[in-house]
């Protein structure tokens, strides 16, 4: 293999994974950056008590709402946890705010998480955990958590169409996206360079194709392992999982996959900073189980509909871009981008940011 042609190959592929999956990004982000403008943390942490499943739900419903990378999550869920908010509550609420909406996955995991929790979360654990979150040790993303520029006079529209709103939505709107942006460079150059690279072979026999139902309870197992070890969260893990898709992985491993953007080591030695090794212990094991039955379950839930796709042909990217319906959107949503951003430097957004890590 010529080094200088597989290298352009896949940054080939890994530019136009970006440019396929641009103005999504775009709007999911702005989306994002509108609800954390209009509601408050301090409304967020009167709304997650307990761990009742009326809390949980409230939990996955604010947390997919105001989505956000791995690292910017992990830090909230421990910032409205010191301020008072239930452990499981906030772990509920982590685990759905790295997605862009709330799924039957994250229903299943919530619960899973739940369950597990009750058995062997003690007050005394969590008492623990408290403590040590309070020691205050930095992780990353820090400012990110902390800031609170949210809108609370006037109604849900009023908030939305104030100059205040604007600027609140302009400054999350980048934040966030300055706190993801490396998350998704690094998702798109390894699935790049896995999808020019590495042979259909090894995927297929490291994903026991060959084997069916081996590979249904296979692909769920080694799917978080594999997201551990890539380092690569939140939207970032998309187009990578494209490519296990693409290669065998069971519909399962690719659910479970996703899901495990809060496992990767360097989240996990987070989670040691935030709530020392017993609790950390308990998070990863008990993400580890939840994600794993709830793929499975996912996976035949899926299976009994007939919805899963008979057919690996996920187009990862075009061959060359052209005028078409993707490319008029990113046009649209990058003016749109444009408009924030210059918001966001006019409005003293710069000085935020410098704050922010």
């Amino acid at each position: 293999m010529d080094i200088v042609p597989a290298l352009g190959h896949a940054l080939w592929m890994a530019f136009a994974m970006l440019w396929e999956i641009l103005w999504p990004l775009i709007l999911g982000f702005g989306l994002s950056a509108v609800v954390q403008a209009v509601v408050s943390k301090s409304e967020m942490i009167k709304l997650l008590p307990d761990d009742s499943p009326k809390a949980l739900a409230i939990a996955c419903a604010l947390g997919a709402a105001s989505s956000s990378c791995s690292y910017a999550a992990v830090a909230l869920a421990r910032s409205i946890f010191r301020k008072g908010a239930n452990f499981t509550a906030a772990m509920a609420f982590q685990l759905a705010s790295t997605n862009l909406v709330a799924e039957l996955t994250i229903i299943i995991m919530v619960v899973l998480m739940a369950l597990l929790f009750r058995m062997f979360l003690s007050n005394k654990l969590v008492a623990e955990a408290r403590a040590q979150a309070e020691r205050g040790f930095k992780g990353k993303m820090e400012g990110h958590a902390e800031m609170d520029m949210s809108v609370t006079r006037g109604s849900l529209l009023q908030r939305i169409s104030s100059e205040d709103g604007f600027t609140a939505t302009s400054h999350y709107f980048v934040m966030d996206l300055a706190a993801v942006w490396k998350d998704i460079a690094g998702g798109l150059l390894i699935a790049g360079a896995l999808a020019a690279w590495v042979p259909a072979d090894f995927w297929k026999e490291f994903f026991l194709v060959s084997h069916p139902v081996a590979a249904k309870i296979w692909g769920p197992i080694v799917g978080p392992i594999v997201a551990i070890f890539s380092f690569v969260c939140s939207v970032g893990n998309v187009p990578l999982a494209a490519v296990l898709w693409n290669g065998g992985i069971s519909f399962g491993g690719v659910i479970a996959f996703i899901y495990a953007d809060l496992l990767v080591l360097p989240i996990i030695d987070i989670y040691r900073k935030y709530y020392g090794w017993k609790v950390t212990g308990l998070i990863v094991a008990g993400f580890y189980v939840a994600m794993v039955i709830a793929a499975l379950l996912v996976e035949l839930f899926f299976n009994f509909l007939g919805v899963i796709p008979s057919q690996r042909s996920a187009q990862i990217v075009e061959m060359s871009i052209s005028f078409n319906y993707t490319t008029v959107l990113n046009i649209i949503f990058l003016a749109i981008a444009a408009l924030l951003l210059v918001r966001f430097l006019r409005t003293g957004g710069p000085k935020m940011l410098a704050h922010m890590e």
